[in-house]
């Protein structure tokens, strides 16, 4: 669907093309991957060649509207502690990024980190530096938050209840039950969800998502309350 004749004859810019980039991905089952340069002309009523004077390639265009999504997460509270601020600014991230599912893969297909990213990560090693961690701390509990601090995780699988599958067939849950007792057993608290969890049943992605990232911002307060450094694990496993 093409924008109205009216917007059609606002001047094209940068700004206008990543907005529209970002809302046809977000309209589009196929999101970024259904997204070319020659259906994005015809969305803003112009010939394809006019996208050039200001995205290069897919790629630069891709990175673009990776950008503005990044652009939207919210600073943290002023006032508040380095963990709390952390994490406020973690599930901003994790907000701005599920109104558009498919920035995760743009992040995970780019070949460097955009100029957004590298300031959103930039804004939380701040953020751990104001409340008195050492740099080497801080370096270390970036690699243990991962791709948490853009809101996001690598699952060890999807166990969410698919569309259009069928009951499960209790033979082969009991063989597989069987063979894989423990695996089994967690899976069973995750069919009994309370009230108010996922809509038939499931993990709750969100609850996992904080669990998760409450575990780590705990570990690393206490390791900055114990002036841990790498250099002194390091000596204590020779």
């Amino acid at each position: 669907m093409g924008e109205s004749e009216g917007a059609r004859r606002t001047p094209l810019n940068r700004e206008r093309v990543l907005a529209a980039a970002v809302a046809f991905a977000d309209r589009e089952a196929g999101g970024t991957e259904a997204l070319s340069m020659r259906k994005l002309a015809q969305d803003l009523g112009v010939v394809p060649m006019a996208l050039y004077k200001h995205v290069a390639n897919k790629e630069e265009l891709l990175a673009g509207m990776l950008d503005t999504v990044v652009g939207g997460i919210d600073p943290p509270a002023a006032g508040a502690d380095w963990k709390a601020a952390v994490r406020e600014r973690i599930l901003s991230a994790r907000r701005a990024l599920r109104r558009h599912p498919w920035a995760p893969r743009v992040i995970e297909s780019l070949p460097a980190p955009t100029p957004a990213v590298l300031g959103h990560l930039d804004a939380v090693i701040g953020l751990f530096r104001a409340g008195g961690l050492s740099a080497d701390l801080a370096h270390h509990a970036m690699h243990a938050l991962g791709g948490r601090l853009l809101g996001f995780t690598q699952e060890l699988f999807d166990a969410s209840p698919q569309p259009g599958a069928g009951a499960p067939d209790p033979r082969a849950a009991a063989q597989l039950a069987a063979r894989y007792p423990h695996i089994a057993e967690v899976a069973a608290t995750a069919a009994h969800v309370e009230e108010g969890g996922p809509v038939g049943g499931g993990c709750d992605d969100q609850f996992e998502f904080e669990f998760a990232l409450d575990v780590l911002l705990d570990g690393i307060e206490r390791l900055h309350l114990a002036n841990w450094t790498s250099a002194g694990a390091r000596r204590a496993v020779e």
